[in-house]
């Protein structure tokens, strides 16, 4: 065993942060051995290969998504030693309130996440995404006007977190008077507060859950008593595809999981995009000048830098993936950032293309029953942000007092091997004059 590969073999993945800033070696090194592995700290089989994730995002016979957001880190409740060559079908089902964050949309297995899952559907609908991407125009232009004349900004806290609480307010009919509301309790310091699928031993927690949930329950048994003409009013009217009534913390749950992939996804999306194009002036002029361009980059920034690292199954019965023998009761943890660089799927994905014709069937979002919610509002955030920045700027730079020169840059990442994402970004630019079109 050289060097490189007991290095590899020496740091656990899941508690180390040896592999936070840059894990593409380590999956690597991990698709290289199979696409299916187990590694040797936690016994979780890692899946890094693409066609390896696809087959087990869709087959929600054989996998479990019961405790995707933790693994077995925040306790695994279930009694699963012994049963490796059983099918654990009912054991899980019979367990499932005792397992982490088991009333989210994410935690669901069929049927229960197909009628919540069609209940989102139901309230997203295409003429409400239009109407919120309009929004969308209007409040990129008055989030920039409150950092624009600094020249400079740190991009998460000045926009990213804040559009993204506010996209998602519209999107959901929160009223105008609220809104500071949710920006105050929605938006949290990434370092003290990330937990789920934090490197380190912390407690997980509800706390901004809880108050979505509360927060919108009473919304919507407001609504339902007092009817009006808003989008909170269709919230309370919606039905389950059988046509039965939600309770208004079904709906809350459901509110409360857009906000949370909504922020979560837009966030990392949008610091990564503009990491990128303060790193590469090169594709930043291209950009300016094609904004055509536009969408397919954000595609190609989910493939090379997707906002969600890896996602974990439970396999229900023994069963097999990619050759690879997998005993029911096994965690999986399917590795996204992996899968999106799997060079039997995409050509020299240790590239950056912006031309990548296939870009767009990255996983970075997941794929199937439960690719996150967030997904289209994040791809659409990104274009305005982009489109309106290049509109109210000359030229984007990365900050080199805070970051360094280029060739020797110093980024933060996010302590978790659930998200993919920069722990902040300074940028430096030279506005136009004239203010917003």
């Amino acid at each position: 065993m050289n060097d490189k590969q007991h290095e590899f073999e020496k740091h656990d993945f899941f508690r180390s942060d040896r592999f936070v800033n840059d894990p593409y070696p380590y999956f690597d090194y991990l698709r290289a051995q199979s696409p299916v592995l187990r590694e040797p700290h936690q016994g979780i089989f890692m899946v890094t290969g693409y066609d390896e994730a696809l087959e087990i995002y869709n087959d929600p016979d054989r996998f479990s998504s019961c405790m995707s957001t933790t693994g077995p880190f925040a306790g695994c409740p279930i009694p699963l030693k012994g049963k490796e060559n059983e099918d654990i079908s009912g054991l899980i089902e019979a367990w499932r309130d005792k397992t982490p964050f088991y009333d989210q949309l994410p935690t669901m297995d069929p049927p229960t996440h197909t009628n919540h899952r069609a209940l989102l559907m139901a309230l997203i609908t295409p003429k409400r995404l239009k109407e919120n991407e309009e929004f969308m125009w209007k409040l990129a232009d008055q989030q920039i006007d409150t950092f624009i004349d600094k020249g400079e900004c740190e991009i998460m806290d000045a926009f990213a977190q804040p559009f993204a609480v506010l996209v998602v307010s519209d999107l959901l009919g929160v009223p105008a008077e609220d809104r500071i509301k949710f920006r105050q309790q929605l938006i949290r310091n990434e370092r003290e507060q990330a937990t789920i699928g934090g490197t380190e031993d912390r407690d997980a927690h509800h706390s901004p859950l809880e108050w979505l949930y509360s927060t919108f329950s009473a919304y919507i048994e407001d609504r339902r008593v007092h009817p009006t003409s808003d989008v909170l009013t269709g919230l309370a009217k919606a039905t389950f595809p059988d046509k039965s009534v939600p309770t208004p913390l079904d709906v809350a749950r459901i509110a409360a999981n857009l906000f949370a992939a909504g922020q979560e996804t837009t966030v990392r999306l949008l610091s990564y995009a503009f990491q990128v194009v303060g790193d590469r002036p090169d594709l930043q002029k291209r950009l300016r000048e094609d904004r055509s361009l536009i969408p397919n980059f954000v595609e190609e920034c989910l493939r090379f830098e997707g906002p969600v690292k890896g996602d974990f199954r439970l396999a229900k019965k023994p069963t097999q993936v990619g050759g690879v023998d997998i005993p029911a009761g096994s965690f999986l943890y399917i590795a996204n950032s992996a899968a999106n660089r799997d060079a039997r799927k995409f050509e020299n994905p240790g590239e950056f293309q912006l031309n990548r014709a296939d870009a767009r069937l990255n996983v970075a979002f997941g794929r199937g029953r439960h690719t996150c919610p967030g997904a289209p509002l994040a791809r659409a955030e990104a274009v305005v942000a982009l489109n309106r920045m290049f509109d109210r700027t000359r030229d984007i730079r990365i900050n080199e007092k805070v970051h360094g020169p280029a060739g020797a840059r110093r980024y933060g990442y996010l302590p978790t091997f659930i998200l993919r994402g920069l722990t902040h970004l300074a940028l430096e630019f030279d506005p136009v004059s004239g203010g917003a079109k």
